[in-house]
């Protein structure tokens, strides 16, 4: 990457220049977002359009961050808790309601650094055993009634255009589809949709895949992923979300396909 105040660049492999992008998809894994969101800025800085801009990647990444930004805006999330501390750990689990919760770390993803403590000795030894390793980690209240399964629910420009139910497999808390999760098509409700439609203009995302749970108190908001995946929502829906992803480029920059050229076909009667 060329910083400069007025020919700003980016370089490929080999020197190639990519100043004459369109448009960037913004498609991060959590292990790279350092580098992946300072690429996204260098973009952003050579007034190329990028479908999820660097600072709402990053508020999404930041899993405490996010769901403050979440309760600021009336978003209803399942009680959490956050301490520095290894002192605090019993005031932590019993911050959330107690054992059973669920404890999880502020870098996971995809279901990963996820564990459910079912007593309060497990809770205490994951919370500290993470801490040990200098962890950041939330506990937050555990959802029985949820049975399992999350929604997810995918948005493009403020408009929920597919949603699923994950199922957790056999023996498993996390529904997430890399953690053996089963998905199947799902209506969701209004409520659900204002959510997750919410959720995404919190962090204004213009692609996120925003994960609920239902509880008995209504649906709550579990987190908003800016790199959703496509295989589970795709395969289940049938839907081309990776063309409907595309489709929003193209909304945004203006353009309009041209149809190509035919001759009309008479038709008798």
């Amino acid at each position: 990457m060329k910083l400069d105040a007025y020919e700003p660049e980016a370089h490929y492999r080999g020197g190639k220049l990519l100043n004459d992008l369109d448009a960037v998809i913004t498609r991060i894994r959590p292990s790279v977002t350092f580098y992946g969101t300072a690429l996204v800025r260098q973009f952003e800085s050579m007034g190329i359009h990028t479908i999820n801009r660097s600072s709402s990647i990053t508020q999404s990444r930041d899993k405490l961050f996010s769901l403050q930004l979440m309760l600021k805006n009336g978003l209803n999330i399942p009680t959490t808790g956050f301490a520095n501390s290894p002192i605090d750990t019993n005031d932590l689990i019993e911050m959330v309601g107690g054992a059973p919760l669920i404890v999880k770390l502020l870098e996971g993803s995809q279901g990963r650094g996820v564990v459910l403590a079912e007593t309060k000795k497990a809770a205490e030894s994951v919370i500290n055993a993470f801490k040990s390793l200098r962890a950041n980690l939330l506990v937050q209240k555990f959802i029985k009634e949820a049975n399992g399964k999350d929604l997810r629910c995918f948005v493009i420009d403020g408009k929920v255009i597919a949603s699923i139910e994950r199922q957790a497999a056999p023996g498993e808390s996390r529904a997430n589809i890399h953690q053996g999760g089963t998905p199947t098509v799902v209506k969701i409700t209004p409520e659900e949709r204002a959510l997750a439609v919410k959720a995404a203009k919190t962090l204004n995302l213009q692609v996120a895949g925003v994960d609920i749970i239902r509880s008995q108190s209504g649906p709550l908001l579990l987190e908003v992923n800016s790199s959703p995946g496509l295989e589970g929502i795709e395969t289940a829906t049938g839907k081309d979300i990776a063309g409907m992803i595309i489709t929003a480029v193209e909304k945004k920059l203006g353009w309009k396909r041209e149809l190509p050229d035919f001759e009309p076909v008479p038709i008798s009667s």
